[in-house]
This record gives C-alpha cells, sequence and structure tokens, in this order.
C-alpha cells in the first residue's frame, strides 16, 4: 500500500480524539511531504539534522514534535524548530530547554519520558521519581508540562505492552489528580507501528507511528 493508503488507514482506526504523529526517522523530505498531503498533522523527529531537511520542504504545513533523545547541544536549535519536546526526562535537559527558550520568548510544551519498563539501557525518568521531576521543572517560566510519554518494552506480541500502557494511566492519572501548579496533564503519548491500536484502549491520545505510515526502514 502507499503512504497514502496507509495514513488513511490508520486515521480511520483511530478513536476520535486519538492524535497521530508520523515518526519519520530516516525518511526523506518527500517521503514525509506524501504522509502530509495524506492527512497527518504532527511529525514526530528524532534526529535535528533530519528534522532541518524535512521542514524546509514541509514548514508550517504540520506540527512538529521532537521524539528522539535530546542532547544539551542540541537544544538551541531544536526550541527553534519543534512545537513539542516529548522526551524530556532529566532537570538539566528541562533547564536548558528553558533558558533556551527564554532567549527568543517562547514558551516549550513538554511531555516527560517515562521509563515504564525500568530498562536500564533506555531513556527516561522512573515512574516513582516522575512526579517529584515534574514538581522540580514545573517553576521554569518558558516551559510547560503537557503530559507524560513512554516507548515500552519492545514485544512481537502488542498485548505484551498492555500492562505497561496501563500503569503509565494510572501514573498519567495520578498526576492529574495531584493539580500541580502550571502542570497541564492533558496528552499521554504511547503506542508505536506494534501497539497503536492497544494504546487507545489504555489511555493514550497520541500514538507514534512510523514503519506502518511509511514501510520497512532502508537503514538503521
Amino acid at each position: 500500500m502507499s503512504i497514502k493508503q496507509n495514513v488513511q488507514q490508520i486515521l480511520n482506526e483511530l478513536p476520535e480524539g486519538v492524535q497521530l504523529v508520523a515518526a519519520s526517522k530516516t525518511r526523506t523530505p518527500a517521503e514525509i511531504l506524501e504522509a502530509v498531503d495524506a492527512g497527518v498533522q504532527l511529525i514526530g523527529e528524532n534526529y535535528l539534522q533530519e528534522a532541518e531537511k524535512a521542514y524546509e520542504v514541509v514548514g508550517n504545513r504540520a506540527t512538529w514534535h521532537f521524539i528522539g533523545h535530546l542532547q544539551r547541544n542540541k537544544v538551541k536549535k531544536a526550541v527553534r524548530l519543534f512545537d513539542m519536546i516529548e522526551t524530556v526526562d532529566s532537570r538539566e535537559i528541562a533547564r536548558e530547554i528553558d533558558k533556551r527558550c527564554a532567549e527568543i520568548g517562547k514558551v516549550m510544551p513538554i511531555l516527560i519520558e517515562v521509563n515504564i519498563g525500568e530498562e536500564p539501557q533506555k531513556a527516561g525518568a522512573l515512574p516513582e521519581d516522575t512526579e517529584q521531576l515534574v514538581r522540580d521543572i514545573s517553576a521554569l517560566p518558558n516551559i510547560r508540562v503537557m503530559g507524560l510519554m513512554t516507548m515500552g518494552p519492545l514485544s512481537e506480541n502488542p498485548e505484551d505492552s498492555r500492562p505497561y500502557f496501563a500503569a503509565m494511566k494510572k501514573l498519567f492519572d495520578r498526576m492529574k489528580e495531584s493539580s500541580l501548579p502550571n502542570v497541564e496533564m492533558k496528552y499521554l503519548s504511547m503506542g508505536m507501528t506494534s501497539s497503536y491500536q492497544i494504546a487507545p484502549a489504555e489511555g493514550a491520545n497520541i500514538v507514534r507511528v512510523g514503519t506502518k505510515i511509511f514501510g520497512e526502514r532502508k537503514y538503521p
């Protein structure tokens, strides 16, 4: 199937109120533009350099989310290009985002990345540390905490993701009930190509899909 057909199929499958982020790592600007033409409104980029090239072609026709690991030395450029950063997992990176946004008069919506599977090789705040992290960075004037995101452990079986998604929803709800100042628990970003159909049932309102839209990657 074409990119257009894939996008339309996914959009038809997603429940109302669930947003689709096209995860475009390693994809060409032409492929990304094709997805936007098909109805994708949110682009998720892992790498700043790739995002800059795609932005030259797509521009403001889409909203841009950063969904990769953000290095401190890339923050200055990232805050100019992206509309949301989904992968904040430390006070240090939050402070750098705040500092760089202050320089350009911008308030950056962010999500806190949670390592819900507590996998040592993965980025993300541990579940038990998440609320304190949000409390610590919520006072930064040029950041707005808008919710949580997670990768979840990889598995061949989508059902394996369900308990992790359910745990994320509990954490999300607990944070929402805390009513922390300057925090709006609006978005729960979880679910990818293998699990985007399960994630909304467990509370996701953003899913990040790459392979199902663009096909298998041609290189890592």
